[in-house]
């Protein structure tokens, strides 16, 4: 899943794409890299960022959607909160909507993904964007954000949404200290409950936690480490990754994927030389 942000103020690329054809060139590219979804955003939800209206949302985001549909089929889907958002990007080519607020931000969101048949990504987040990392606090975080997983399946099943239509998305930095972010990423592969048995979506790229581990600033210094991340992420059975860097990613994902299929054979080999 290649970002797409057409904001001004995103914590990474803010002010980047904000020309209409900038944001389509720079759509494309990540497909030719190998992206399966552009996740299209107009709306920032860095720490401390302020609300944007639906109307704002709608005119940065529509006419990116439907130039990409018109020129690509891949998929391509829209990052809000906001119901109308998300209609409008929906009836303008969008297949996914991808909520930061896990249904709970707008009421008729649910319902929304039901009556079009919409993907749905259910993000965990503690708080909201302005607030969200001024102390966040966990007695367990991996049980934590997977009872929040089952109880949001059952608001969007009660909804009509199908179950194959949902994946979930532990909201790493999303109301989460250094601790909690690390701790999630090491116990993905207990994260959901054995009932859920849905995807997971890990979205690491760029995030402030990469440079308080690195004891660095530099954005640029970020990208290796969400290679790793992710190929440590597949590993554990992560099948979808959100990241600005599109290129290394794949191919990170595509070395873990052979050594993954690679193993049962090598182990194989290994008894019968014994």
């Amino acid at each position: 899943m290649g970002v797409l942000n057409v904001t001004p103020d995103s914590f990474s690329d803010g002010g980047q794409f904000v020309n209409l054809e900038q944001a389509v060139g720079h759509g494309l590219a990540m497909v030719e890299a190998g992206a399966a979804i552009i996740d299209l955003g107009g709306e920032s939800t860095r720490p401390g960022a302020g609300a944007v209206s639906a109307d704002e949302q709608i005119r940065r985001t529509r006419p990116v959607i439907a130039a990409l549909r018109e020129r690509s089929d891949v998929l391509i889907s829209i990052d809000t909160s906001m119901a109308a958002v998300a209609e409008a990007a929906l009836e303008a080519g969008a297949d996914i909507v991808n909520d930061v607020t896990g249904l709970r931000g707008d009421p008729e969101m649910a319902g929304l993904c039901a009556r079009t048949g919409a993907g749905l990504v259910v993000m965990h987040m503690q708080g909201e964007p302005r607030t969200m990392q001024a102390a966040p606090q966990y007695e367990d975080v991996v049980r934590e954000v997977g009872q929040f997983f089952a109880m949001q399946m059952e608001v969007a099943l009660a909804a009509g949404v199908a179950a194959e239509a949902v994946v979930f998305d532990p909201g790493i930095g999303f109301g989460k200290s250094l601790e909690h972010n690390l701790t999630l990423i090491r116990e993905l592969g207990r994260l959901l409950p054995p009932r859920l048995l849905r995807p997971i979506l890990l979205g690491v790229s760029r995030k402030s936690f990469l440079g308080r581990v690195l004891a660095s600033d530099d954005l640029a210094d970020r990208a290796w480490p969400t290679v790793a991340l992710t190929a440590l992420g597949r590993e554990k059975g992560v099948r979808l990754f959100r990241v600005h860097e599109v290129a290394p990613n794949v191919q990170a994902l595509a070395m873990t994927e052979a050594v993954l299929a690679m193993a049962p054979r090598a182990a194989t080999g290994a008894a019968g030389v014994g």
